[in-house]
């Protein structure tokens, strides 16, 4: 027999054995279940996320809101107004009708929010004060900027940028993009998600108003902290009805149409972390996060606590933050919204169009109740959105006619509608064209109850309320300047002239918004000497800046004009994002 033969014969023998066949298809599988592990380590870690930093929450609880005098007072007519303030959360120009436009092309109007803008003052060059929701939460709050405060990021879960940089694995890089890149400097901090907010020494128009006997209420989305000392009601407000996590209604619900997005990379982690669940605070009493199931679909949920509110505290001057979380992703809507906007194609159109009509109603409701405790005449009320509508929805048109998106300081990103209505001082039909800005509503409503403003903070904003009175037609800030940043992205609008400069990327955009609103043509390079002056500006605001709180926790490249539901051509714009 060969030697050949013989090793054969050898070979078969040894694998002959039961247990030897066992061993092989043990490694096998294992071979297998390791491949088809990395094939789905993303939806692996999207599961293992879902299970972190879960809240406990219960059934549905009632809540006792506290109330003022059951008798009206003698308040005369030009005693100090109520203050009640709607925020809604990612809404684009685009998406109310009162501009002419509407979601869908006009097929889902806005007719309470243009009720609301017909009864007062339009402000049509209003900015918020950051491309991203906390940052601009904190800037209307203490009319201060970013470089005072330190708070320039939006918080993020710890671990959040390595698990969207694992989900990207290397996508943007394949498209033609920068890739996602996860700061590790974040993680190193060792805050919480909950320790990332503004700071307690920071002074907010909630603890303002309270040198004039006002009631204050939050209601929705805070976003500026959990610390004991973040927290609203140790912020001036003396209750708070909190968005304790970011689900309208349970994914499972009967009465809910949700439309996720899956090839976005944000929208599938928020869907693997977020819960139905809210929690209530007392000032003065230790919070117990103690979450609990709204009764229903939150947008409708807040309203409700709103009107509560508003019937509460009809006797006495009250301040009420409604801060809604539509339309932030996770998308969803109430099936009666979805069915009621018609036939609307994709999908996620349809459902975010529901989502708005929610809104408009919330806006009708309040102005009801307000209408029907007798106090509308002297009550000021605002209504704006705290950044642009985001790319990541896949909906083109929520800024039109505006470039670029939330996080990116183009138009879209930070232009916003501003209404603002107060019948007792400003004539319907008001028009102001004079930009303002995020940071001009806390000295505004200061001068409005006729409260000074502290002596030992500088305040960055501007009283406005002469420009929604019509006894002026600008206001007087310093080099006639309103800023924006996130990290190396930084911009500034001056007059006419907007600059906007991107170290990280080395780009520069210069636009005169008088002549192209839409910021279509970039004369960085034909009007050096406004680059030059502009960028001086720039670097003299952000010299003494303070530093941020806590670093960015990713970059990422934002598309101008596309959204991340388009094709990439070679070309189109991007700027890099940090948060």
């Amino acid at each position: 027999m060969s030697t050949l033969l013989q090793l054969r014969t050898a070979a078969l023998r040894l694998l002959s054995p039961i247990w030897v066949r066992a061993l092989l298809a043990v490694i096998f599988l294992l071979v297998v279940a390791v491949a088809a592990a990395w094939m789905n380590r993303a939806n692996i870690i999207l599961y293992l996320a879902s299970g972190t930093d879960q809240l406990d929450v219960t059934e549905y609880q009632p809540v006792e809101w506290m109330r003022g005098p059951e008798q009206a007072s003698a308040r005369r007519p030009d005693s100090p107004p109520n203050i009640v303030f709607i925020l809604a959360d990612d809404l684009g120009l685009n998406d109310i009708s009162t501009f002419g436009g509407g979601v869908a092309g006009g097929r889902v109007p806005t007719p309470n929010i243009d009720r609301l803008a017909a009864q007062g003052a339009i402000f049509t060059n209003a900015y918020a004060g950051a491309a991203t929701c906390a940052p601009s939460r904190a800037m209307l709050l203490t009319g201060r900027y970013a470089t005072r405060t330190g708070f320039e990021f939006t918080p993020a879960p710890t671990g959040m940028g390595r698990i969207l940089s694992i989900l990207d694995d290397g996508g943007l890089e394949v498209s033609g993009l920068p890739g996602l890149v996860w700061n590790e400097a974040f993680d190193e901090t060792g805050l919480s998600y909950g320790e990332m907010g503004l700071p307690p020494e920071e002074v907010t128009i909630a603890e303002i108003l309270n040198q004039a006997d006002y009631h204050s209420v939050h209601i929705g989305k805070w976003h500026l902290g959990r610390g004991t000392e973040m927290r609203a009601v140790s912020q001036g407000f003396d209750e708070s009805l909190l968005m304790a996590s970011g689900l309208y209604l349970p994914e499972d619900s009967p009465d809910v149409v949700n439309a996720r997005l899956h090839d976005d990379i944000f929208d599938r982690f928020l869907w693997s972390r977020m819960q139905f669940a809210a929690d209530y605070d007392r000032a003065g009493e230790v919070p117990v996060d103690e979450a609990f199931e709204p009764s229903r679909y939150i947008t409708d949920y807040y309203t409700d606590a709103a009107v509560e509110v508003i019937e509460a505290n009809r006797n006495r001057p009250f301040f009420l933050y409604l801060a809604h979380w539509g339309l932030h992703n996770p998308l969803q809507a109430t099936r009666e919204d979805y069915e009621a906007v018609g036939d609307i194609e994709p999908h996620r159109l349809r459902v975010y169009a529901a989502m708005v009509r929610s809104i408009d109603r919330s806006v009708g409701r309040v102005m009801d109740a307000l209408e029907e405790q007798g106090i509308a005449d002297n009550t000021i009320l605002v209504f704006t959105s705290d950044n642009g509508g985001a790319s990541y929805i896949g909906l083109p048109e929520v800024n039109a006619p505006y470039r670029g998106w939330k996080t990116t300081l183009f138009e879209g990103g930070i232009r916003v509608p501003m209404f603002v209505r107060w019948p007792n001082r400003i004539a319907p039909g008001r028009v102001v064209d004079e930009p303002v800005a995020f940071i001009d509503l806390m000295p505004s409503f200061a001068a409005a109850a006729g409260v000074a403003l502290p002596g030992d903070i500088e305040i960055d904003g501007q009283d406005i309320l002469p420009l929604a009175l019509g006894e002026a037609d600008s206001v007087s800030r310093p080099d006639d300047a309103i800023y924006w940043s996130s990290g190396f992205y930084r911009a500034v609008r001056a007059g006419d002239w907007k600059l906007q400069v991107n170290e990280r990327q080395g780009r520069q955009w210069l636009f005169n918004l008088a002549e192209d609103p839409t910021e279509s043509t970039n004369l960085a390079e034909s009007r050096p000497e406004v680059v030059a002056r502009l960028r001086g500006l720039i670097d003299a605001h952000w010299s003494q800046a303070r530093d941020p709180l806590y670093p960015h926790a990713i970059e990422w490249p934002v598309l101008v004009d596309k959204t991340t539901f388009e094709p990439i051509d070679e070309g189109d714009e991007y700027v890099i994002w940090a948060n």
